[in-house]
């Protein structure tokens, strides 16, 4: 490729086959029709001619660099492609110098493609601020992360964000059977035989990944004997079913929020799956676990007490079995947990208490509840009248706990779910002698 990419893309000089196969026109990418399907914004815009800068958020294989080629395709504007992972800054800035006197020269734009855009940091994002600024190119970014998070504010409020969906397994389906069938850019000249259920096999491991999806059909058709491809050389190509995970990225906190709604939700069943979703794929055991104790108190609390004894016998005992050994007791944990009974009493009393304490009601600790340890703050008033609860009927005292001008908050209000149902009629129980007394 030259200083300036190519006028028109030729994937017929790729080596892999899930470069041959990119599509080439708007009608063959599959997918993503709430993006690209007739009289969408994005399409019309293509059509037109009239494309701005952008983004694509999309999981891998899903079409994000498909679509940046085929916009430079249909719209006939030159296409310069860059990866954040094997480019640098500087060498970027250098060619879109040139692309900004061929601009001033000839009126002819460039696009800008950076894939895995969030791969830049915020100085090396912030360079292409002037540029995008100035509209001297088209800036199209790819990546699989949040642009919320992983693109500075300044250049995310001059692009477009665009969502591509994960390709469902039909969609992958119909893009192996062109693969297979097409002589020119596919497989279709090895004349290959292809069991049934393979491709939807395939599909359905890919996880929406076409590029994985065509690499593996590829290796089978390359390896496979006498051109057959059964299910079961494709299962030894595979090893093992694909997962979608990326324990650094945007799928890795789907999947643990996936596990704590199960979980919250009182579903053991989907706490199952989710858990074994996340250690098949190669999560910490350590991570989830942590994660597990803290839905023991956030969601679970003092409706079953236990459940946070529960978590940390869970955390020893895979600590000394390690895995695959010690794995059972996460999923015994998350099944406990799951069927437990649920209270967010404690969260919300904390939020409460923090709250206030933010807020400014922050008066000193009564002179009553007070420590004395020396002569001189006795002297000065330190814990005079204090009473000793065990001293009293009930253990139950009026002291004053909270300080001058702080009218006592309801903080801690107990449901009716588990042991909380005992401890709700303990407070009532409680309230009403301390009323008693102050009627007295």
């Amino acid at each position: 490729m030259n200083l300036f990419g190519e006028d028109k893309i030729d994937d017929s000089a790729s080596f892999t086959l899930a470069d041959r196969m990119r599509p080439r026109v708007l009608d063959e990418i599959v997918g993503q029709d709430k993006l690209i399907g007739a009289g969408t914004p994005l399409r019309a815009a293509i059509e037109n001619k009239r494309i701005s800068s952008m983004v694509f958020w999309g999981p891998p294989g899903c079409g994000k660099t498909t679509l940046a080629r085929v916009i430079a395709n249909e719209t006939g504007i030159r296409f310069l492609s860059y990866s954040a992972v094997l480019s640098g800054i500087k060498e970027i800035k250098n060619v879109i110098k040139l692309a900004e006197q061929r601009l001033a020269n000839s009126g002819d734009r460039s696009i800008l493609f950076i894939d895995e855009v969030h791969r830049f940091n915020k100085a090396q994002q912030d360079a292409f601020l002037p540029y995008v600024e100035r509209g001297s190119i088209i800036f199209v970014g790819a990546t699989t992360e949040n642009p919320s998070f992983e693109i500075i504010s300044p250049l995310l409020s001059r692009l477009t964000v665009f969502v591509l969906e994960p390709l469902r397994p039909e969609n992958i389906v119909e893009l192996l059977q062109r693969a297979i069938s097409d002589k020119d850019r596919g497989l279709g000249a090895m004349e290959l035989t292809v069991e049934d259920g393979v491709i939807e096999k395939i599909a359905q491991l890919s996880a929406g990944d076409a590029r994985f999806a065509l690499s593996t059909l590829e290796v089978s058709a390359n390896t496979a004997p006498d051109g057959l491809i059964s299910e079961s050389f494709v299962a030894q190509v595979l090893q093992r079913e694909r997962l979608l995970y990326d324990k650094n990225g945007e799928e890795h906190y789907n999947l643990i929020s996936a596990l704590h709604k199960s979980v919250r939700d009182s579903d053991p069943d989907a706490a199952i799956y989710w858990l074994a979703r996340m250690l098949e794929a190669g999560e910490d055991a350590l991570y989830i676990v942590r994660r597990m104790m803290r839905m023991a108190v956030e969601d679970i609390g003092l409706a079953d007490p236990s459940a946070i004894r529960h978590a940390i016998s869970a955390k020893e005992f895979y600590q000394f079995l390690g895995s695959p050994e010690g794995d059972i007791a996460l999923f015994q944990l998350a099944v406990y947990l799951a069927i437990a009974p649920k209270s967010n009493s404690i969260y919300i009393a904390q939020k409460r208490a923090v709250r206030d304490i933010r807020d400014g009601k922050t008066g000193p600790v009564p002179m009553v509840i007070r420590n004395a340890p020396t002569r001189l703050m006795k002297e000065l008033g330190y814990g005079t009248g204090y009473k000793y609860a065990h001293d009293f009927e009930e253990h139950l005292t009026k002291n004053q706990h909270f300080p001058d001008g702080i009218e006592p908050p309801t903080y801690y209000e107990p449901s009716d779910q588990g042991v909380e149902e005992r401890i709700r009629k303990r407070l009532g129980e409680i309230e009403r002698e301390l009323r008693k007394r102050r009627e007295e």
